[in-house]
């Protein structure tokens, strides 16, 4: 039997060892470009591949999302505002995708967790700035990523994969914030937001792909292995 993971799933395997390997090659001798490309090739191969798996408008959609977060990490190496621009971009998608996946039914503990989720965050976000002129800025995209979340969490796919994914891309937005204030001199987001950001974006667009892939299979009564 061949290996369907490395045969019928290329680009995924392509984002794992793009995505894996820039962790530890980002502070190399690599040049700038380069190393640029190689940060953007994660997600950017993650947008492939839900092209590639679903075979309809939510391909282009959550491609699109993937593609904009790829474009994000890219452009950030560059210009901060018009990266934080391409996230939002992706953000919006992504809430106005998840609003036509909405759960019909939720426990009260989960609708109180989404609700309570964006204030919060949000003012987390704005309160993590030692620079007081930049925390408006930066509460009006955690407003973005965290709805995004919020959404994600209420949605139909599964929460413990597109939901925490989406809460793990959360954090680590929450962690470079930090960085900004409180945890300027630490190692901490150095170590995680990169693993926290890319494991999201893993999880969110792999959740997606089999979730929609098991329900087009089960349409048409022919077992497919998202």
């Amino acid at each position: 039997m061949k290996n369907a993971f490395a045969e019928s799933r290329p680009f995924l395997l392509l984002s794992l060892l793009f995505g894996i390997s820039y962790f530890f090659v980002r502070d190399s001798n690599i040049p700038g470009l380069y190393l640029i490309a190689w940060k953007g090739a994660g997600v950017g191969f993650l947008a492939i591949y839900a092209l590639v798996r679903l075979h309809r408008l939510d391909g282009k959609i959550v491609g699109a999302i993937m593609a904009l977060g790829a474009i994000g990490d890219i452009v950030l190496e560059i210009d901060l505002v018009a990266g934080a621009l391409a996230f939002m971009a992706g953000n919006l998608l992504a809430i106005l995708f998840y609003s036509r996946y909405r759960r019909h039914k939720l426990a009260f503990s989960q609708k109180a967790f989404a609700i309570i989720l964006v204030p919060l965050s949000v003012f987390i976000a704005w309160t993590l700035p030692s620079d007081r002129a930049a925390a408006v800025g930066v509460g009006v995209y955690c407003l973005s990523i965290s709805a995004m979340a919020a959404m994600a969490w209420t949605s139909r796919f599964s929460r413990y994969q597109v939901g925490a994914g989406a809460i793990l891309f959360l954090v680590s937005d929450l962690l470079i914030f930090a960085r900004m204030g409180p945890l300027e001199t630490s190692i901490i987001p150095e170590m995680l937001i990169w693993p926290l950001y890319y494991f999201g974006q893993f999880m969110i667009a792999t959740g997606i792909v089999a979730t929609l892939r098991h329900e087009m299979a089960a349409d048409s009564a022919d077992p497919v292995h998202a």
